[in-house]
Order: structure tokens, then sequence, then C-alpha cells
């Protein structure tokens, strides 16, 4: 242990500020967990969900790895039930003591002398400020926090006759569509999961994309489970990593046969089983290109009602102007179509913001374009006592925040990192990288897919607790296990209890109680 202390604030209480608390907790920390939401679970909270949200991943990898879902859990839960898991996280953890819910980070700033944080919060119930003290500060606020809704011009005229224009994150109600003309902004799996859902009630249903991108099935030719194509360790060999290694050399070299056969395979299924060249939404490019910016999964349902003519999609197509005509909200398109709308959800992306933190501490953050400047999307090389969980975009989200929060304990634990110089250079070498394979796509320096697995290993290898090469060969054909990770925080504790009895898990629990049925908890998956 260093000789620093122990209090850390933890700003989110998602997926990534849960797991870091209940680690932090664990080896000794003393942590408070502030949110401005009523509920914990981020981007799954109710002041969030969208109508139709359900989770990409299957319920057997989007868990934590000593937590798994319940069994009674649909293969693809609903926002509902992931922030009810979470919330029962919580609960077996003993982890409520730790939060601070309805609270707001208003300011976070650094004595640089000491370099500790002293924390301005304003609770939304009463507007009553508070100041804490802590030694260091955990970023997990997200890079899915803050919706970005496009600027439109006319905005104040569509409003005026009585539009709405919302994220869709914003947009929690199925009722508040009933009747009316919907206009869904984008084709991630948020807008096609949102146009799905309101074209039940809607009197019109129009997706307007800039363009059309790549879907995997749930089930590939309706048999296959798509966490059999995307979530191994095969998948992502398919595709070229800037250190390439081991049979992804292979499979990017000599092998690109077979690369190329298997993604020409799954695209040729997709587009039958998706109906896209009946119903004009083939992409362009090749299949390939789904990991360009982030995976998506084909919502069940959309393009059915496509086809039906339910739904509606201008492809290749923005909007212009928002305004009035003959007393109605309309949405003028950039080819000049004006169509009828009522009600206009942005499911245009994300801002990765940290308002909270200081001017002088944010120009170290970022580079001259605004990207992250983070080694291993956790350390910023010019701030200390600061760290960033989930902030990488993976295909493995609670996994990848676990990885982060075990790294960030062993750097607060006095775990050794390569010199300033040499993690520089590493994060512009990864940075500029991301900007080329996702053709600008970067997310502000996050978006790290396909390679979830890849920078988990990267992660847990620095600190010595990685899974072994048997579990790591099976990865190549089967969907990665949570729970085959469950030993990391067991490893970590042993290794700085040896050093420091004080340094350690305050609970064996290594298992979770099924609430439901008083057994034990299995992990679900394969």
């Amino acid at each position: 242990m260093t000789d620093r202390g122990r209090s850390v604030a933890v700003v989110g209480a998602g997926i990534a500020g849960l797991c870091s608390a209940k680690l932090l907790s664990e080896f000794g920390f003393d942590v408070h967990v502030y949110d401005r939401t009523p509920d914990v679970g981020g981007v799954w909270s109710v002041t969030r969900r969208y109508p139709g949200v359900t989770t990409q991943n299957n319920k057997g990898t989007y868990a934590f790895s000593d937590f798994p879902m319940p069994d009674e859990y649909p293969e693809w839960p609903t926002g509902e039930q992931v922030q009810r898991y979470l919330d029962d996280y919580v609960e077996h953890f003993e982890l409520r003591r730790l939060l601070r819910l309805g609270t707001e980070v208003v300011s976070a700033e650094q004595d640089l002398v000491s370099e500790r944080w002293t924390v301005t919060t304003r609770h939304l119930d009463s507007s009553e400020t508070a100041v804490g003290e802590y030694d260091y500060l955990v970023v997990a606020n997200g890079i899915f926090c803050d919706p970005f809704v496009p600027p439109y011009e006319g905005r104040t005229e569509y409003e005026a006759a009585g539009g709405r224009l919302c994220a869709a994150s914003d947009f929690h109600d199925l009722a508040d569509a009933a009747d009316r003309d919907v206009l869904v902004i984008g084709y991630g799996k948020s807008s096609c999961d949102v146009a799905e859902a309101l074209s039940d009630v809607a009197a019109s249903t129009t997706v307007v994309a800039r363009e059309v991108t790549w879907k995997m099935p749930r089930r590939i030719a309706n048999i296959v489970n798509y966490k059999y194509i995307l979530l191994t360790r095969l998948s992502e060999g398919l595709f070229e990593h800037i250190e390439q290694r081991g049979f992804g050399r292979f499979l990017i070299g000599s092998g690109r046969f077979v690369r190329n056969g298997l993604l020409g395979a799954v695209e040729r299924v997709a587009r039958r089983q998706l109906r896209l060249d009946r119903i004009g939404l083939v992409p362009e490019g090749s299949f390939e290109r789904i990991v360009r910016h982030a995976v998506s999964l084909a919502t069940e349902g959309f393009y059915e009602k496509v086809e039906a003519g339910t739904i509606s999609v201008r492809r290749g197509r923005s909007i212009a102007v928002l305004r009035e005509k003959d007393g109605r909200p309309v949405a003028e398109l950039d080819d000049g179509t004006v169509l009828p709308a009522d009600v206009v959800v942005c499911a245009t992306g994300f801002m990765q913001r940290v308002p909270f933190l200081s001017a002088a501490v944010q120009e170290h953050l970022f580079d001259e374009d605004g990207n992250f400047l983070l080694y291993r999307q956790i350390l910023p090389n010019e701030v200390a006592n600061l760290y960033f969980v989930g902030y990488g975009s993976s295909l493995f989200s609670p996994l990848s925040a676990e990885a982060a929060a075990l790294w960030t304990v062993n750097h607060m634990l006095g775990g050794a990192i390569p010199p300033v110089e040499e993690r520089r250079a590493f994060v512009r070498t990864r940075l500029d990288w991301m900007i080329e394979r996702t053709e600008g796509k970067q997310a502000r320096g996050t978006n790290i897919i396909p390679f979830s697995l890849r920078h988990v290993d990267e992660i847990l290898d620095e600190i010595g607790v990685n899974v072994g090469s048997g579990t790591r060969l099976l990865q190549w054909l089967l969907p990665a296990r949570p729970s085959s990770y469950r030993h990391a925080a067991r490893e970590l504790n042993r290794r700085h209890a040896a050093t420091d009895p004080a340094t350690g898990p305050k609970t064996g629990v290594d298992v979770a109680p099924n609430n439901r049925t008083g057994a034990v908890r299995g992990d679900t998956s394969p």
C-alpha cells in the first residue's frame, strides 16, 4: 500500500462505477459513489430507458465475473431487467451504503501540492451543495452518458408548432407516440429499437439515416446464436490488430482466404435473412465494415416492418431544417422532401464529456482534436490520482469495466507501470491506429471494438492476473465467460496482502445467491 490515503470519489453508478466501488471497498478504500439519477444503472436507469431497449449481448456474456444474471432472464434481457440485475448486485455486495444517488458532481478540483481532490456536489431534490475531500477520483460516468441532439435549424419554430425533438434516451413513454407522425434519426441499434417499438402505436414511423450499416442477426440463419460468431477470439482474429499475434497472424496473412470466406458467408446469410436486397438496405462496402464504429445487432421485427411498409427508411438523407407548415410541425430533408413530424427522436450518438473537471485538468486529457489520451483507456499521463473506468467501448462491457477497475486498484496500491515517455508513445500510436481503422469514428479515442478481449488481455496481463492459456484457447471457439475471470480479484488480493496485511477484501464472497430460488447462481453461458 502506498503512503497516500484511501478515500475515493467515484462519478457514476452504472456498470463501471458499481464494479469500481465494489473492488475498491474490498481492497480497503473508503468510497463514495455519486450519480445524478435516482437509481443505479447508468444507461439502464429508469430515467434513460427508451421503449424497446434490450441488451446487444446475451445474458451469459453481459454480466460481472462473480455475479451472473438470473437463470429466469431471457437470452437478451430488457433494460428494466438489466437495471434490476445491477440493483441486485448492489444489494448482494452491500454497496448501498456507498451510494449518493440523486446527487450531481458539480466540480472536481485538484490541489496541485497535495494532489488531492475537492469534489463539490449538489443534491437534485434540495439543490443543497456539499464539499468532500478525496485522495483519488475515478470517472465512471461512461461514454454513453450525454446524448447528442443535432442543432437543427428552425427548432424554435418547430416546437412552437407543437413538435417534440428529443434524444432516444429521453423518450420513455410509448403513449407519447400514439397516433403521431414520428421520425427517428440514425441507424444504430437504438434508432432501430425505437422505431420498431413506436411503430406499433404511431400514425407513421420514418427512419432518416445518413448511412445504413451492417447488422448482425441475433441468430444466424435463425439457428446459430450470434455469440458464436462475434463474441469469441476467432472473431477478433478476423480483423487486423496493430500488434497481431498467434493464429490471428495466419488469418490476416497466408490464411486470409479463410477469413474472407467466413466473413463473406456471414454477409450472404445476413443479406438473405434480413431481406436487405429486397428492401434496398444493403450497406456500402463489405460486411467487414460492421466493426468500423460499433457492432450493431439487428432489432427483432424491424426489417419485417420495413418490408411491410409499417416503417419507412429514408436512406442517405438527413434533416436540413425543422419548421412549421400549415400549422403542423414538419421536417424538411436535404433533398427537399417535407415530412410530417410530430416527434423527432434522435439516436445520433453521444458526447464523451467530463464537464465537472476544470479547464486546467481537461487540457491534459485530450489531444488537439479532442480525443482522450488515456493509457490502457484508464490513466491520464499528466494528471495524478485520476482514473477513468468504462472509457473503452466493448462487446464485453461488464468484463472490460472490471478489468479496468482491477488495474486501477493495483495502481493505487503501488503497482508498477511503464515510464511516462513510453506510455505517451503507446497512447499516441494506438490512437492514430484507432482513427485509421474506424475511418474517423473513434468516439474521441474510446472505440476499442472489435478488440474487446484483446483489450482485457492487455490490462490483466500488465497486472499479472489474466486467465491462463487453456481458457484463452477455449475462447477461440466459444464465447468468453465472465466467470472465467473471477479469480483475478482474489489473486490481486493475495499479492498485495503479502506485502500489506491491511489490504484485502472484507468478505470472502465468491458466489451470488439467487434471491428467487435460494440456490447458488451458476454461470448461464455455455
